[in-house]
């Protein structure tokens, strides 16, 4: 089995920042700070940072209880770091400088900083999935943070990625299903065989709510969102083929589009493939 480092979504840089904020805090105030957003901290002799500081200790005991690759740990903790920002503030710390550089080192992440405090993501994550389980979620996970990269800044390369990320999933689910793949087979191909194989097209959908016409109308609405994915890429308004004059008209709305339908259809391999009460986990009667 191949292990996969998750990437982390706040750097180290940006806690290490906040961190020093606990310097000149309370101990009890950096516990409540965490506490109120539902963190609890690790067990002492299990955390990996050693410090003189009892203040900084005490941030690190929380922290070090944080999934930085979890995108629902990391909103939570981007409040708690709202909140250290507050509290100094309240406290009639002078702000330019250690305010400027938390900006920076939040900007250098892709989170964004506003007069107010508050923290926001610049550029989202596209896929909000735990990939963790799957043996090898790395040509996924490079296709994540080129749309991450390029959604407003270069759509033509998102549109790219949006195709790539579709052929990431396919490959992934049917390793995962222990399914050979031909490695020259076109997108099409590999749509309509993960999608056979976890039972989510029209022809072998169960009775149920798999099997209603409604769902089945959806599922085969999601063969054309794939491929239509794949065929804006190979005109040409996608990344990977060199051209000889770039594309006019195209715009992050496209771009947008483009991403978001691919994700749709990602999200419903993944979903499928680790429901347990999924159909194509049945045997046949």
């Amino acid at each position: 089995m191949t292990v996969t480092a998750r990437r982390e979504l706040v750097s180290p840089a940006v806690r290490n920042a906040f961190r020093s904020l606990a310097t000149d805090l309370t101990i009890r105030i950096v516990s409540e700070l965490w506490e109120d957003h539902g963190f609890v901290p690790v067990p002492p002799d299990e955390l990996k940072y050693s410090d003189p500081g009892a203040r900084r200790t005490e941030f690190m005991l929380y922290a070090e209880g944080v999934d930085w690759a979890d995108e629902g740990h990391v909103r939570r903790a981007l409040l708690v770091f709202e909140d250290f920002i507050r509290t100094c503030k309240n406290q009639g710390w002078q702000t330019d400088k250690w305010l400027e550089d938390i900006r920076v080192r939040l900007e250098r992440d892709g989170f964004a900083l506003d007069d107010e405090g508050r923290i926001s993501w610049t550029n989202p994550p596209v896929l909000v999935r735990d990939l963790s389980t799957l043996s090898d979620a790395s040509g996924i996970t490079i296709e994540l943070e080129r749309i991450r990269r390029d959604l407003t800044t270069d759509p033509q390369g998102a549109i790219g990625a949006a195709k790539q990320l579709i052929e990431a999933t396919a490959k992934t689910a049917l390793q995962e299903l222990s399914i050979e793949v031909d490695k020259n087979a076109a997108l099409p191909a590999l749509i309509s065989t993960v999608q056979k194989a976890l039972k989510l097209d029209a022809a072998s959908a169960p009775e149920g709510p798999d099997g209603s016409k409604a769902v089945k109308k959806i599922l085969s609405g999601s063969v054309n969102i794939a491929v239509g994915v794949a065929e804006l890429r190979n005109q040409g308004f996608g990344s990977g083929h060199g051209q000889v004059s770039a594309p006019s008209g195209l715009g992050v709305r496209h771009a947008r589009l483009t991403v978001n339908a691919a994700v749709t259809w990602c999200e419903l391999i993944l979903d499928t493939l680790s429901d347990p009460a999924a159909p194509w986990r049945k045997a046949p009667a």
